[in-house]
């Protein structure tokens, strides 16, 4: 123990003094911490620009018009009078969207007549097409029924018998976990530990080779020639290092954005845990296996980089190609995020990520193991050509 806690004090001296380690590990991410949640800080995409093209001039294009302008998600800042002027303001980064109201609407309701209103999404902005498809499809629905029942009422018809009539099956929805679509709660944490992932895996891969390149092997071999030992060791340094990034994380930015959930803070911490050792694990399997400094650390940004689009953060696995969701298995951060989601964003009790916490687990016990072998052989070889 005494030989490990060596080991460890020295590692964080080399965290502390060699930049390859301090920069990754601690300047650039509370930096991008920081940045990701002032991204979102506006968390709702509200007041969308949008045109109007109104032909029919009626009291129900303007009724509908007016619900519009009322809903969160609407801004009508144009108005228009042809495709083209439409498509002009979309090249232009001016609107997002357009409703085209046709003439004669309010003649061909009155008539029982079916009439189209065309709502135009700029699909090349995702995100902003689907809030706008939804803002303007609540309101055409419900100015669609007012209209109908109106109609009703004139008609003779009681206000309640007509509602039953026009609308006989009422939805209502209730939406879990982030009920506002708050893009900060929902993109921040997922970002943040994203890049947590990517700074403990690129630094661990200079862990062992960084000792031959530096040429400060000797010195590590005089405290110890076991390779179980000098892994521990540095293991438990750099565990620590991110044991202090996730304090930054789970009490100070997520604070600061309004993040925190203090009742998953164990959960949350002992599935970050078991992350940060999968991902050190592999650096360090990685640093043992290969003394080229460029090539690890090229396979650790290869590794790391797409683990957010595979994660199923964004688009879910189960619709990706078979390839693809392999690819995403064999990355910690897939199963570190199906686990935060469950005890963070819904936080479920810890049993419901046992299958996660498993598959982290395993990460572990296969990358430390081999770690101790391909590092051992590299002791020895070293120690055998010194004593030649």
């Amino acid at each position: 123990m005494k030989t490990i806690s060596q080991i460890m004090i020295r590692e964080w001296k080399r965290i502390f003094s060699i930049p390859n380690f301090y920069v990754i590990l601690l300047v650039i991410p509370p930096i991008i911490f920081l940045f990701y949640g002032f991204i979102y800080q506006k968390q709702f995409a509200k007041e969308l620009p949008m045109a109007v093209w109104d032909e029919d001039q009626s009291q129900v294009s303007r009724m509908l018009t007016d619900m519009m302008e009322h809903n969160e998600f609407i801004q009508f800042t144009q108005t228009v009078h042809s495709n083209a002027e439409i498509e002009k303001l979309m090249k232009e980064g001016k609107i997002f969207g357009a409703v085209h109201f046709p003439k004669n609407m309010e003649s061909d309701v009155k008539k029982n007549h079916q009439s189209n209103i065309t709502l135009y999404t700029n699909g090349a902005y995702l995100v902003p097409a689907k809030m706008i498809y939804k803002g303007a499809a609540e309101v055409i629905i419900k100015g669609g029924l007012a209209v109908v029942l109106q109609k009703a009422e004139k008609q003779g018809m009681s206000a309640e018998k007509a509602n039953t009539l026009v609308q006989p099956i009422k939805l209502n929805t209730t939406t879990l976990y982030n009920p506002d679509f708050n893009y900060q709660m929902y993109l921040t944490p997922g970002l943040i530990t994203v890049g947590l992932q990517m700074a403990l895996v690129v630094a661990s891969v200079l862990i062992l080779n960084l000792e031959f390149k530096r040429n400060t092997i000797d010195e590590l071999l005089k405290i110890s020639t076991s390779s179980s030992q000098i892994v521990v060791g540095k293991m438990l340094a750099h565990l620590c290092i991110s044991w202090i990034l996730f304090v930054l994380v789970a009490y100070v930015v997520f604070p600061v954005y309004e993040l925190g959930k203090p009742k998953t803070d164990f959960n949350f911490f002992l599935i970050y845990t078991l992350m940060s050792l999968a991902c050190i694990g592999i650096g360090m399997m990685l640093s043992a296996i290969s003394n080229n400094l460029l090539f690890v650390t090229d396979v650790a940004l290869f590794f790391t980089s797409p683990a957010f689009v595979f994660s199923g953060f964004t688009f879910p696995r189960w619709a990706m190609p078979w390839y693809d969701r392999f690819y995403a298995d064999i990355m910690p951060y897939t199963h570190f995020l199906d686990g935060f989601i469950k005890l963070y964003f819904m936080e479920l009790p810890l049993s419901y990520a046992t299958p996660e916490i498993f598959k982290l687990l395993v990460f572990i016990g296969l990358t430390f193991p081999l770690s101790i072998v391909f590092f051992q052989k590299k002791i020895n070889q070293y120690l055998k050509e010194n004593r030649v």
